[in-house]
């Protein structure tokens, strides 16, 4: 299964930094950005997501909620967002579920560690339709922020 442009988004409940329940299905209304990645506190994940956080005002003029996703569990990620003055939410997808439908999960990925978040990034539509996905194989390649931003503007 994969998120796949024209195609509804799956849905998801997962935990933020601060415990809370947030479901996809509850951003009706909102266009949503979601950059899946693989661990906090690695090089590009800091980077991506600071590169994120600095350039937030973007993401809110196009009336969009960007969410960061990845396997660490949710002490993990209040932590890593603490420490990087991260303005947006990181969700928890411990148990793999968003990974897995999103198509962005890594059987293998480096020492031996299985089931781990590809970098990935979606834009879903007011209506949660997928507008946007890119799911990257290699962990430090960079997401195409511009790709994202023209296709939040073209549905303005």
């Amino acid at each position: 299964m994969s998120a796949t442009i024209g195609q509804k988004a799956p849905d998801f409940q997962l935990v933020d930094q601060d415990k809370n329940t947030v479901a996809l299905s509850s951003q009706k209304g909102k266009n949503v950005v979601l950059l899946f990645f693989p661990a906090a506190f690695t090089s590009t994940c800091t980077k991506e997501l600071c590169q994120t956080r600095d350039e937030l005002s973007f993401f809110n003029g196009m009336n969009a909620q960007v969410y960061g996703i990845s396997v660490d569990m949710p002490f993990t990620l209040n932590k890593f967002r603490a420490d990087n003055n991260l303005n947006f939410p990181l969700l928890s997808d411990f148990n793999k579920e968003a990974s897995t439908a999103y198509g962005c999960l890594y059987e293998n990925w480096i020492l031996g560690l299985k089931g781990v978040s590809k970098r990935a990034s979606f834009v879903i539509d007011k209506d949660g339709v997928v507008r946007f996905a890119q799911v990257l194989e290699n962990a430090s390649d960079y997401p195409d922020f511009d790709g994202i931003k023209k296709t939040l503007e073209g549905l303005k």
